[in-house]
């Protein structure tokens, strides 16, 4: 079965009849979740050797725009957790793929620092994506996270965050880690404010700290930067892209304001924006 008979059938028959009450009632929507897993659509992009449907951003975003057409909230899930899975494709762990290429997994980004965090940027950091506050220390084969993140999609729901810190050692840029969510002193808000779209269980997402294996880095230390512009933003684009195309005028975002925003053109580093767009139409 193809992907897209595959959706269709999950659309119409789960996705469709509780989007409504998905929106109404700002309920997550784990069965429709739940549904695209067993679909084999939450693990579309993980490698065929895996299990997953070895597709590119191009069937992603096919996958966003149709879904965003029946649940907007379902949609902004799917981009959150396709746009992770690409990082987590590139650098992840096997289990943690194979887990998402099985439907058993959901992903999420934990990128965009707190509105705190977003203040004591200093001066010549136009957005927090680039440059996070959040810290990490290393000791021994253990990295303690200390944070905060707002507008984290499936907050709490997800079962994989891709986090970014400060570098352990290195000069200058970030680093990325696959944070589980069932980490220990990982805290999210039992009553969350509101950050984003109903029924995307949108919220902060808090670390103090959270002890991860170092073997959660995702890519080198320092070079989480490159990952953010050359992957995250692109993916980010598309999708959100693919998303707009459908989505009512004059209704709210399928993206929460505070998630993961793109980057001014003056944000460090320097035409941080005219990087992205060539890397998204290359």
């Amino acid at each position: 079965m193809s992907y897209r008979t595959a959706l269709s059938e999950v659309l119409a028959d789960v996705v469709g009849p509780v989007a409504e009450e998905t929106r109404i009632q700002d309920r997550f929507p784990r069965g429709t979740v739940t549904a695209l897993g067993q679909a084999g659509l939450l693990g579309l992009t993980v490698s065929a050797e895996l299990g997953g449907g070895g597709m590119e951003l191009r069937e992603a975003a096919d996958v966003v725009t149709r879904t965003a057409r029946v649940c907007p909230s379902t949609a902004a899930v799917l981009l959150s957790h396709y746009t992770a899975v690409a990082v987590l494709e590139a650098y992840g762990c096997p289990w943690v793929r194979g887990e998402i290429a099985g439907g058993r997994h959901l992903a999420s980004l934990a990128l965009t620092e707190s509105e705190s965090g977003a203040a004591a940027g200093g001066p010549g950091v136009a957005d927090p994506l680039l440059a996070p506050r959040s810290v990490a220390t290393r000791s021994g084969g253990v990295v303690a996270l200390r944070g905060r993140k707002r507008g984290v999609v499936a907050a709490g729901e997800a079962d994989t965050y891709v986090w970014s810190s400060r570098p352990l050692a290195a000069p200058a840029g970030l680093t990325l880690w696959a944070v589980p969510a069932h980490a220990s002193d990982l805290f999210v808000p039992a009553r969350p404010g509101v950050e984003g779209p109903r029924g995307t269980a949108t919220s902060t997402v808090f670390a103090d700290p959270v002890l991860v294996p170092a073997e959660a880095m995702l890519g080198t230390d320092g070079a989480g930067l490159d990952v953010v512009l050359r992957t995250v933003l692109p993916w980010l684009i598309e999708l959100r892209a693919a998303a707009e195309r459908v989505h009512p005028a004059g209704a709210e975002p399928l993206h929460p304001s505070g998630a993961e925003p793109l980057p001014p053109a003056d944000a460090g580093p320097a035409n941080t924006r005219h990087r992205t767009d060539s890397l998204a139409a290359s």
